[in-house]
């Protein structure tokens, strides 16, 4: 009877799951990122939109089309060309996207979207498989399993057609062999030689999803040693030849990307984690930190771009005070589960995975300048560890505490709470908007416009066929782009400003031109145009300036 209840109750926890990641999946248009998933999964190529010259909607979008003569072999040319990322996912969302993408037509965000919310859902039942190995308790396993359903993190991920609900899944595989090896060593037990491969084959996979990954398996090898260190008077040889295997495979498994990697540090595509300065807004890092770890748990309406300022304070100061109603009862909820010696081995091993994997996060903001903090899924690297010792946490309070169902309970509706709230896109977590800036141009130009941009990367390109998308779901048809690309010297945009400012000299007026993200300087005045001072420099994570061109 207890079994079978505990099956039901993991598939509610399941239903729950899927309900808060496809709850309104395509109420968004797509954002730069899940852009590039979308073209680079189709087969596809951000090359074929051209540069300095004024285009429409349909243009801008054709790389979002399906096409059955691209295969997986283009889907992989165009990826290691243009991309820094890794194959594995964007393979398998080329076939998953063929069974929702008509050829010829605009490929569904819906269908995009929907591979990660479904790889979400799998990771409920994975981080219940993880937290009983761990802790042999069925009662952790729920309140991990749920509190992956409805962590405020693990909702947003799995709502964005990106690769890292898929690196979270390998991570929870791979956690559960490296916890499986290290109870080995405590027994004084050397890994299964099925086990030693599978834990290679998972780690290898890994790497092929996201380089990231790599973070990981340092965590995990530097928690490994010391468990390692610790037992080496007991250690046999066969233990240290099992763990030397794993370990010879997974290099072997990271080496092959190699030749890839020395390219990423430089690359257009990723200079962007350099723009921080963290070593003179040293606080900066760490606060964002903090709000991406508290997201795990918590998220009240907080959404800059789509809500007043006021309910932003509100939502910080409640969040504030039940951190500190809550915090102290989860802390206690671990202390009771120090009642015998697996469970302690469990929250050491987590503990340490989430305090190395933090460190490394750290040493690479302020060590080597590249900061980690700037993305929230970047921390997806040990949200699977934070999300199981929370469940932890609530198993031990749920058990040793007169009032501990209560508490447990409200916990869990305010992080289910935060799960509906990026459900309904009220979250700091969201990205570009391109719907907030798509609907003020709607409002504040009546008349002809024209959209133009600096081109560095498909990053730019990404960002106009959101805006792109959302015209053609309002079907205004009076919008074209301008991607403004580099001289021939790739340092400036000289000749691509004028190519531009002639292209205003010969379109129709009255005229609108938003200047967005537009990162050159550029004087329209020689074409009878000014600026609209009435209107913000930003909204929707998108910076612009509007030009009115009268008659």
């Amino acid at each position: 009877m207890k079994h079978r209840f505990h099956i039901l109750l993991l598939l509610f926890w399941l239903a729950l799951g899927t309900a808060l990641r496809f709850l309104r999946l395509a109420s968004l248009p797509p954002w730069t990122d899940e852009c590039a998933t979308m073209v680079f999964s189709l087969g596809n190529s951000f090359r074929t939109v051209p540069l300095n010259e004024v285009i429409s909607s349909d243009i801008l979008l054709q790389p979002l089309q399906a096409n059955p003569e691209m295969g997986i072999n283009a889907v992989i040319e165009q990826l290691l060309t243009e991309s820094t990322h890794p194959p594995v996912y964007f393979a398998l969302a080329h076939f998953w996207m063929k069974i929702f993408s008509p050829a010829g037509e605009i490929a569904s965000i819906w269908a995009a979207r929907s591979l990660s919310a479904v790889l979400g859902v799998v990771s409920i039942p994975a981080i219940f498989s993880l937290a009983y190995l761990t802790f042999r308790s069925k009662l952790v396993g729920q309140m991990a399993a749920v509190m992956m359903a409805v962590s405020p993190f693990a909702v947003f991920l799995g709502r964005e057609a990106r690769h890292y609900t898929l690196a979270m899944l390998l991570i929870i595989a791979s956690l559960c062999c490296g916890i499986k090896a290290i109870q080995n060593i405590h027994r004084q037990q050397s890994l299964p030689i099925w086990l030693v491969f599978t834990w290679v084959a998972i780690n290898s996979l890994g790497v092929a999803t996201h380089y990231f990954f790599a973070l990981t398996l340092a965590t995990e090898a530097l928690v490994l040693f010391v468990h390692l260190w610790q037992n080496r008077q007991q250690n046999t040889k066969q233990i240290y030849w099992r763990i030397g295997i794993a370990v010879l495979g997974t290099l072997i498994g990271c080496v092959v990307w190699i030749p890839l990697l020395q390219s990423i540090p430089n690359h257009d595509l990723t200079n962007w984690v350099n723009i921080s300065n963290p070593h003179t807004r040293w606080l900066e890092p760490l606060g964002r930190l903090l709000l991406w770890n508290m997201s795990m748990l918590l998220l009240l309406p907080s959404a800059l771009t789509s809500l007043p300022l006021e309910i932003t304070i509100v939502s910080g100061v409640a969040t504030f005070l039940f951190l500190c109603w809550s915090l102290p009862k989860l802390s206690y909820g671990l202390k009771t589960l120090k009642d015998n010696p697996h469970r302690i081995l469990g929250i050491q091993i987590l503990s340490g995975y989430i305090f190395i994997a933090i460190f490394i996060c750290l040493f690479f903001t302020y060590g080597l300048g590249k900061d980690l903090t700037l993305a929230a899924r970047f921390q997806f690297v040990y949200a699977p560890a934070v999300i199981l010792l929370l469940g932890a946490a609530l198993a031990g309070f749920w058990q040793h505490q007169l009032n501990g169902k209560v508490v447990v309970t409200i916990i869990l509706l305010m992080a289910m709470l935060g799960g509906m709230i990026v459900s309904w896109n009220l979250g700091y977590l969201q990205n570009q908007r391109p719907d907030i800036l798509a609907t003020l141009i709607s409002k504040a130009s009546p008349n002809k416009v024209l959209i133009a941009t600096t081109h560095i990367h498909h990053g730019q390109t990404g960002r106009m066929m959101g805006l792109a998308w959302e015209f053609q779901k309002q079907r205004d048809s009076r919008v074209q782009f301008f991607l403004a690309g580099k001289d021939a010297d790739n340092q400036s945009y000289t000749e691509a400003v004028q190519l531009l400012q002639e292209k205003i000299a010969t379109i129709q007026r009255p005229l609108d031109v938003w200047l967005v993200e537009f990162r050159t300087t550029i004087n329209l005045s020689s074409q009878q145009c000014f600026i609209d001072t009435e209107y913000g420099k930003s909204t929707g994570e998108y910076n612009y300036k509007l030009y009115r061109c009268p008659k």
